[in-house]
């Protein structure tokens, strides 16, 4: 029972912290874009985002990745024959991965915040994409275990970051027409 509750309350940890890491690029991209309108309006804009980005971050965001993180944590001292399971560590290595892109995620905001815009709008759809894939293979790892054949997994792994990438580029020649 117990392990039932921390493990529920992982996977909506989980949720929230990918929800998080989704919309806070997608504000990185508005916030970049608003540098295409006048200087009064781009102003009010770029406060504005930054506050919404600061919020996000610090109040949903990074609390749902730490305690995605002590749930996980949690779990493991639960039940240390995990740590023992092949899938396990490869759902690990994705998770660290994660926390990598989280972090990445956290200098992007804060240079925006300093009026430091390094990437492109482009740059944060594909940088967008890459949480997708993360949650697609940490959930596959979770789901299938070790009946999971890696040369197909991984196969469509790069299969769908490919059908990713050729989608971007369809928004943005289709969005470059308009």
């Amino acid at each position: 029972m117990t392990y039932d509750i921390i493990k529920s309350l992982h996977i909506i940890f989980v949720v929230s912290w990918f929800a998080g890491l989704f919309y806070i690029v997608r504000l990185f991209i508005y916030h970049i874009e608003s540098t295409k309108f006048d200087t009064e309006k781009q102003k009010i804009l770029q406060e504005q985002f930054c506050v919404m980005e600061k919020k996000l971050w610090w109040i949903i965001t990074t609390p749902a990745m730490i305690l995605t993180l002590v749930f996980g944590i949690w779990m493991l001292w639960l039940n240390p024959a995990l740590l023992k399971m092949p899938w396990m560590h490869t759902k690990l290595l994705f998770v660290a991965l994660l926390i990598i892109y989280h972090f990445i995620c956290q200098k992007i905001m804060l240079d925006l915040n300093k009026q430091k815009f390094k990437w492109s709008s482009t740059a944060l759809r594909i940088w967008n994409e890459v949480a997708t894939l993360f949650l697609v293979i940490i959930v596959f790892l979770v789901v299938l275990k070790n009946n999971i054949n890696w040369i197909y997994a991984t196969l469509g792994f790069f299969g769908l970051a490919i059908l990713l990438m050729l989608g971007i580029k369809w928004y943005k020649k289709v969005n470059s027409k308009q």
